[in-house]
């Protein structure tokens, strides 16, 4: 697979919903807006919500410049009505708006433009960096799932990766392929949540 058809006879599971997943394969943008919802709610939640939404916008998929063109107030409504989208489904609507704007003024709308041609790992982490809501440590998992899921693999992708590029790591989203895979990865950030807490309350007492 080139970087210009990423999500061609791809098969996901991340939402752990065939529907969700297979949006996810197809639609550069549904997996983009997952990994933005990917904060502070599991993350099959997170990456089923871009199904969830077209799913309310009336869509079998979902599109950059009709989401960025939404009125704003109806856009939220669409995140809080019941079951809300996110935890902070008004938060995230906004977010998500932006990032279609974004794309509609920095890539014409296309978000599979983001990484299609780009020249490095770096140069994609970069572009990835550059996208509202796109964290350095987000914009590296990203990066690390359209490598390990996508073959979207420019030279020095999994260095731009950081330690989620890793072969055979299970930090992240990147590296879920199942329910064993998640349950690893879940298990991981817990370990990591506690040791975080732990060092925290190490250096108070200090």
């Amino acid at each position: 697979m080139t970087n210009s058809d990423a999500g061609r006879d791809i098969t996901l599971r991340i939402a752990q919903e065939p529907a969700a997943d297979e949006l996810l394969a197809r639609s550069p943008l549904a997996a983009l807006v997952g990994m933005l919802l990917d904060q502070q709610v599991p993350m099959e939640w997170a990456f089923a919500g871009p199904y969830a939404l077209a799913q309310r916008m009336g869509k079998d998929g979902l599109d950059a410049h009709e989401i960025a063109a939404y009125d704003p107030e109806a856009f939220t409504e669409l995140f809080t009505a019941k079951p809300a989208l996110h935890r902070y489904p008004g938060s995230m609507a906004k977010r998500v708006q932006q990032l279609c704007q974004f794309l509609v003024a920095q890539y014409d709308g296309e978000a599979a433009a983001v990484w299609r041609d780009a020249a490095s790992g770096a140069e994609l982490r970069r572009r990835l960096n550059a996208l509202p809501g796109f964290g350095t440590q987000k914009a590296q998992i990203f990066l690390a799932l359209l490598g390990k899921q996508f073959e979207v693999r420019p030279p020095g992708w999994r260095e731009a990766a950081g330690p989620y590029g890793e072969e055979g790591s299970h930090r992240s989203v990147a590296d879920i392929t199942g329910p064993e895979s998640l349950a690893e990865v879940r298990a991981y950030k817990q370990e990591a949540k506690q040791a975080a807490k732990a060092a925290k309350a190490a250096a108070k007492s200090r």
